[in-house]
């Protein structure tokens, strides 16, 4: 069995079981220090919501806004740690077969942001994906952290507007994690179909994942 992922530029597939992540739905998983994920945009537009909370700790969790003053980048690439909100590693991006364009900066969308969009009735998104992820592992929230937007191209103009494209990412293309500490990982397949979030189709889909 592979423990190691390839070096930069080889495709690396751990051969451990594949989960699905069905489209508009978040999992929960356990990691122990060590252990990678690998997450697979299996159709090549899906955006994921990533979160990751220590185990035992859940006031500890994965913070965008101290990743991006510890790594100096808006982005994470591959050798970077993804901090906690007590600036300790909790993840590292040890590889990355995609254009590396992820996002940190916007918040999970939720049913204000699709009532805000013009949704009518209850709309899925990755807040309540969260909450009822954490719920499975016994763990009641009260507040979300700004995720990991896995493949999310939160485009920077020059004039420093900020809009949202469709993803450059490829179909089959992965990232695997390294988890530094104890964690639990949430992951969304955003439900997002009123923006070009996940595509100019706006259709959510499945993603994969495996954990070795």
């Amino acid at each position: 069995m592979n423990t190691q992922p390839e070096a930069a530029g080889e495709l690396f597939v751990a051969s451990e079981v594949v989960r699905r992540v069905p489209a508009t739905e978040a999992v929960a998983a356990r990691l122990g220090a060590g252990q990678y994920v690998q997450v697979i945009n299996t159709a090549g537009t899906q955006v994921v919501d990533c979160w990751a909370f220590r185990r035992g700790d859940i006031g500890e969790f994965m913070s965008m806004e101290h990743t991006r003053v510890e790594i100096g980048r808006v982005s994470p690439g591959v050798g970077d740690a993804l901090y906690s909100n007590k600036r300790e590693p909790l993840l590292t991006l040890v590889h990355d077969t995609s254009p590396g364009i992820h996002d940190t900066t916007l918040a999970a969308c939720d049913v204000y942001r699709y009532n805000r969009l013009g949704a009518t009735g209850y709309h899925a998104n990755c807040t309540d994906n969260l909450k009822g992820a954490m719920a499975s592992e016994g763990q009641d929230i009260s507040w979300v952290p700004c995720p990991l937007n896995l493949w999310e191209n939160a485009v920077v103009a020059p004039d420093l507007s900020q809009r949202i494209a469709p993803p450059v990412s490829r179909a089959g293309d992965f990232v695997t994690l390294r988890a530094e500490v104890d964690l639990t990982l949430v992951l969304s397949a955003c439900p997002q179909d009123m923006a070009p979030t996940n595509g100019l189709d706006a259709t959510p889909q499945d993603i994969h994942y495996t954990i070795f």
